[in-house]
């Protein structure tokens, strides 16, 4: 198996977000492409659909730092479609932000005109539960993908950040989950 440890289009965007990511960079760098390698796994992507991964990968958790929330999913969406009309691919923004905002949904996401979505949410899910959740995936793919792309304390800096949440809003404890 060969994981994807470094994607010049991925590079590009994370340059971009790094300042805002600061030290939880490295963590959330290895988080997106284990999700990608994940995806990749999951479905059998051309060009195009591996550019669309790259995009809403970088963007889909980046409100947690440019909008300093747990509550993140609509600040990430709208990033994405900035970034998006920006870009010149404007046609691909429904598709994107529905791969954004339906992440962290808890059933699934099934779409016929955009099967990615699904795909997305699902190596999502496989990297969010640390590989508990396989998703059709082997034991000895996640094991790979974890051994090349070292989780830097990514997991851990979310507990840290839904604790703080938790604590200031407790009656809305998990605001980024739906059903």
């Amino acid at each position: 198996m060969n994981v994807v440890t470094e994607v010049p289009e991925l590079e590009a965007l994370f340059a971009d977000c790094k300042k805002v990511i600061g030290p939880d960079f490295a963590g959330y760098r290895n988080h997106v492409y284990r999700m990608l390698n994940y995806c990749l796994l999951l479905h059998d992507c051309n060009d195009e659909d591996r550019q669309k991964l790259a995009i809403a990968g970088v963007f889909h958790d980046i409100g947690i730092w440019t909008a300093s929330t747990i509550d993140y999913i609509d600040p990430s969406a709208a990033e994405a479609a900035r970034y998006l009309v920006d870009s010149g691919l404007e046609p691909w923004q429904e598709e994107i932000c529905l791969m954004i905002t339906e992440h962290h949904k808890l059933s699934s996401a099934e779409d016929v005109r955009y099967p990615l979505v699904e795909v997305f949410r699902r190596a999502d899910l496989v990297d969010f539960s640390l590989g508990l959740f396989k998703c059709g995936l082997s034991s000895g793919q996640i094991k790979a993908v974890k051994a090349a792309l070292p989780n830097a304390g990514f997991h851990q800096g979310l507990v840290r950040k839904a604790l703080r949440w938790f604590i200031r809003h407790p009656l809305n404890p998990a605001p980024m989950f739906k059903r």
